[in-house]
């Protein structure tokens, strides 16, 4: 500990670190990425330790770019809308992430994503040209066809490695989006990003430089299939990319082993029926043989006595040199078992207390050393850096799950992902994915909230990217990336509920008594999302209108409510602006709609004094109105916002 007080300079700097890590180089403030953060253009040409890349700054502009999209329920889409917390948003990433800023700032535990991996045949949106408006960008990534499905043409730019901005393209892609990710990640958040060679040296660089270096956390190797390809080198493995929040918040990742878990399950069922613990040792220890591939790591624990099942594994002797030495006398011989060259791990007083409680394994003689018995009740996994998954199994999981069709090439093993999610989320945690892709993570949160009762939520992202005519997808009738999502989300819930009601059954059958603990529901909807233009006219600054065209904007504005627009969704697009998330309570009480009970009302529909009477006793932190609501009676509007004032509401009209 140092003995001088901290400055405030110091103050200051760590402050910085916290809420801006990509401004520090080796330590040091960076005063151009620090300029280029706040939205200034930077000067990047001086020679520093710097990840650079050309169209860095544009990309950097492009992120703090406002946004005036919103998000629009789909009902038909959605399963168990109104109850579910779960989400699917259709629509292009980026724009989603800015959507999702006030709402989500600070709420999410974890994110995965499995962004492109830039081999040279991908196609993803990038700015093809630098100089790019925002308003062309919107209407590229909004071309349509005439079936309103968004064209591969007008979106998507394959990136070929005969590009000569071939990595610049990939690394501008991806920063804006990791960059808004953060936001919205808890103190204690982290983030998971599947990549391969092709890009995982400049996703650690650009990860140090949005997440700090100081918050790298690992990178796990997934082991997904043989490589048959000819080639100096086979590959057969891609990475897992994780980076914290703030490290400093971070627990340590641990769980009670689940293979222990089947172990000591075996004991009982073998307790059950057998009385002798020699005979049940004997059967446990044949059937871990058995099953040691997936014992494999708590083989070891194959002892059993009376208190259950554990491992005489342990060592006995001191780490290091100094340990203590006193005499153990051998219970049945009566002479001194042999010291370790360190000396016990243990005081004399603490071995003697295991060896009252009947925790010391003993040799057969004094020859051999005793040891403490390690009980598999206190088995811990971590979350390993090296794993192993065949994805040719994996992909047959999916294809079953579509009746046989191979509706998506290379999908995420959902068993990594829902063990990596038990490490790393808490029970109650939202895991948001903005590439959902076929529904991977969507599908392990289910998994896992199935088989330990958590009530985890999902938000998950996906472009309605059309499907290639010739893929098997798309002759199954999936014309869209999208719908295979969210189709997966449909079955694998099905499938699920399917699996705990037959459990149910199961357990009233074999448990005819009350008391039933039966196995809970998780939550197996999702309300469906799509990115869409705001329910309310934007103004555009317009230059060089003449008076008459300017009175005829005025008259189009007098109005701000778009043609298109609902109830339903300007209150999904008010909830989101006002910071309020996609899961509100909403209740609709006689001409307005209470928000999360006192947080905050709309006014949407109608007026009348009885509802502002009705509102003031409710007492709501805000009050949100269409101005229009009060046309002709400006006398009701004045003795509204002053009733409102009165009550210490605020009130705004819009």
């Amino acid at each position: 500990m140092e003995g001088y007080s901290q400055t405030p300079k110091e103050e200051r700097i760590n402050a910085l670190k916290s809420i801006m890590p990509e401004i520090f180089d080796e330590g040091k403030i960076d005063w151009e990425k620090l300029r280029e953060t706040l939205g200034e253009n930077a000067n990047i040409s001086d020679e520093r330790y710097v990840l650079n890349w050309a169209g860095k700054g544009d990309a950097f502009r492009a992120m703090q770019q406002h946004t005036s999209a919103t998000l629009v329920p789909c009902r038909e889409e959605s399963v168990d809308f109104d109850n579910t917390q779960n989400i699917f948003i259709e629509g292009e990433n980026m724009e989603v992430l800015k959507v999702l800023q006030k709402s989500y700032f600070g709420k999410v535990k974890m994110i995965y994503i499995d962004p492109p991996y830039n081999t040279g045949n991908d196609s993803f949106i990038y700015p093809d040209k630098f100089s790019e408006k925002k308003s062309d960008y919107l209407q590229r990534v909004g071309d349509k066809d005439e079936n309103g499905y968004m064209t591969r043409e007008g979106m998507f730019h394959k990136n070929s490695k005969e590009n000569g901005q071939y990595h610049s393209n990939w690394l501008s892609m991806m920063m804006p989006r990791l960059y808004l990710a953060k936001s919205l990640l808890r103190d204690d958040g982290v983030i998971f990003i599947s990549i391969d060679d092709n890009e995982v040296y400049n996703l650690r660089l650009l990860m140090n430089e949005i997440f700090g270096e100081e918050n790298f956390e690992g990178q796990l190797v997934i082991k997904t299939a043989t490589d048959n390809n000819p080639s100096q080198i086979n590959t057969e493995h891609e990475y897992m990319v994780c980076y914290a929040k703030n490290k400093a918040e971070q627990n340590n990742w641990m769980k009670h082993s689940d293979a222990a878990g089947l172990i000591v399950q075996q004991y009982l069922n073998l307790k059950r029926d057998c009385s002798d613990i020699n005979e049940i040792q004997t059967k446990l220890r044949s059937w871990i043989k058995t099953n040691k591939g997936i014992l494999q790591q708590v083989a070891h624990y194959n002892n059993v006595d009376e208190k259950g099942v554990y491992s005489s594994s342990s060592n006995s002797s001191n780490p290091h040199p100094g340990g203590y030495m006193f005499d153990i006398i051998h219970p049945v011989t009566g002479l001194p078992c042999p010291k370790p060259m360190n000396g016990w791990r243990w005081t004399e007083k603490t071995f003697q207390e295991y060896a009252a409680n009947g925790e010391i394994e003993w040799g057969k003689d004094h020859t051999t050393q005793p040891h403490v018995k390690k009980r598999i009740d206190t088995c811990i996994e971590f979350l390993r850096s090296l794993i192993y998954e065949d994805n040719r199994g994996t992909t047959k999981k999916l294809s079953d799950l579509f009746d046989g069709h191979k509706v998506f090439d290379n999908p995420k093993p959902i068993n990594v992902l829902s063990n990596i999610f038990d490490f790393v989320t808490d029970k109650d945690s939202i895991v948001l994915d903005f590439f959902a892709g076929s529904g991977t993570t969507a599908h392990a949160v289910i998994q896992l909230n199935a088989e330990d009762g958590g009530s985890r939520k999902f938000i998950c992202v996906q472009l309605p990217e059309l499907c290639d005519e010739k893929s098997e997808a798309y002759k199954a009738g999936y014309k869209t990336i999208a719908e295979i999502s969210k189709e997966r989300i449909r079955r694998a819930s099905k499938k699920i509920r399917n699996e705990i009601e037959t459990e149910r059954d199961k357990q009233k059958g074999e448990l005819p008594f009350d008391g039933i603990q039966n196995t809970p529901m998780p939550d197996l909807g999702f309300k469906v999302f799509k990115l869409s233009e705001s329910n309310f006219k934007q103004w555009n600054n317009i230059k060089n209108v003449d008076e008459k065209k300017l009175n005829e904007l005025f008259i189009k504005f007098s109005d701000p409510v778009a043609e298109n627009a609902t109830t339903e969704n300007m209150i999904y697009e008010l909830l989101l602006k006002c910071g309020k998330d996609l899961n509100s309570k909403i209740e609709h009480i006689n001409e307005y709609h209470a928000i999360n009970d006192r947080e905050l009302v709309l006014m949407l529909e109608s007026i009348s004094q009885e509802a502002i009477d009705s509102i003031i006793t409710l007492h709501p932190n805000k009050v949100i109105a269409l101005d229009r609501l009060f046309e002709g009676n400006d006398q009701m509007k004045t003795n509204t916002a002053l009733q409102m004032r009165d009550a210490g509401i605020e009130f705004k009209t819009i």
